[in-house]
């Protein structure tokens, strides 16, 4: 018998003894750890006893499918995305230097003095500065310990681009965790074939996206990441800081920041009203995307360069 058919027996037989509720077969279904190898006959069986729907059997199998996704990593590296087995090695030493600050902020004798050291917020001054770009990478190079594990998360609920960027559909995610409709943040959480990366997508648009980020569940959500796993890094892809005040809040919840700034673009001025208003508890550092070698490296005109205020 396999560990399915017992999971789902020792259900059954405390099914059988129960003399209060006829649904605790369908109860004892749902709870029981269904996953893609569910066989046909136990399908079948389920089907059967008259207590579950074959669309609801479909649907619990669907889910445990769609809990795994499949990232495209020669698509990935084509777009200047780091790769475990990639080319890129100019890329790869930029995002060494900048997670081995962070890493050290997070885990070493700098986090007895910040809150929530291992969640890290990515964020900018407005948009199209390249803050999703340094994000995904940030979480890639860090994927690449051998003792961490990396949680990246869309909480740009306006504007999510970490699917797209990952080439992936769009999903559930933190939208609906936050509005109560996947109960659990583990329904939310997607692992890959990336050893060690995990993701949670930005979910389905709601006209209070943006509220949600400030709410009440956020902030447990937050602390629930923060104290679950002690060898986990979190990353937040977030809105920009300027004409979003939830990011601001959002700020609140974690012990580091980057602020990703264009080169020849992004203005001293935005920098200055991005940050006035951040803690001064937090660990904050600058990244400096797009700027212009003057030779072009393997993967086009990109640089980073990391500061701690």
């Amino acid at each position: 018998m396999s560990t399915i058919e017992k999971a789902l027996q020792k259900q059954r037989d405390k099914a059988n003894n129960a003399t209060t509720e006829s649904g605790t077969l369908e109860k004892a279904i749902n709870t029981a750890e269904v996953n893609a190898n569910v066989t046909a006959d136990v399908k079948a069986e389920a089907i059967q006893a008259k207590q579950v729907t074959p669309e609801h059997v479909a649907s619990t199998t669907a889910y445990t499918n769609d809990n795994v996704i499949t990232i495209d990593k020669d698509d990935l590296e084509k777009r200047g995305y780091l790769v475990d087995n990639g080319s890129r090695k100019s890329i790869k030493d930029e995002f060494r230097q900048i997670k081995r600050k962070l890493l050290t902020n997070a885990f070493g004798a700098a986090a007895k003095t910040l809150k929530h050291p291992n969640l890290i917020m990515v964020s900018s001054s407005k948009p199209n500065e390249g803050k999703t770009f340094v994000s995904i990478n940030l979480a890639l190079s860090i994927a690449l310990e051998q003792d961490k594990t990396v949680l990246l998360i869309d909480a740009d609920v306006l504007r999510p681009s970490i699917n797209r960027e990952l080439g992936l559909d769009e999903m559930p995610g933190l939208i609906e965790y936050l509005l109560g409709e996947n109960k659990d943040i583990g329904e939310s959480i997607y692992n890959s074939n990336i050893d060690k990366l995990k993701v949670i997508p930005a979910g389905k648009p709601h006209h209070l996206s943006n509220e949600l980020l400030a709410s009440d569940k956020m902030v447990a959500l937050a602390e629930e990441l923060a104290q679950r796993y002690p060898d986990r890094v979190v990353i937040f892809d977030c809105p920009p800081l300027i004409g979003v005040s939830e990011t601001l809040v959002l700020s609140s919840f974690m012990g580091q920041a980057i602020l990703v700034v264009e080169e020849s673009k992004t203005q001293l001025a935005d920098i200055q009203k991005a940050t006035e208003n951040l803690s001064e508890d937090l660990a904050l550092g600058l990244v400096v995307n797009k700027a212009i070698r003057s030779h072009r490296d393997m993967y086009g005109y990109y640089g980073y360069g990391y500061g701690a205020n």
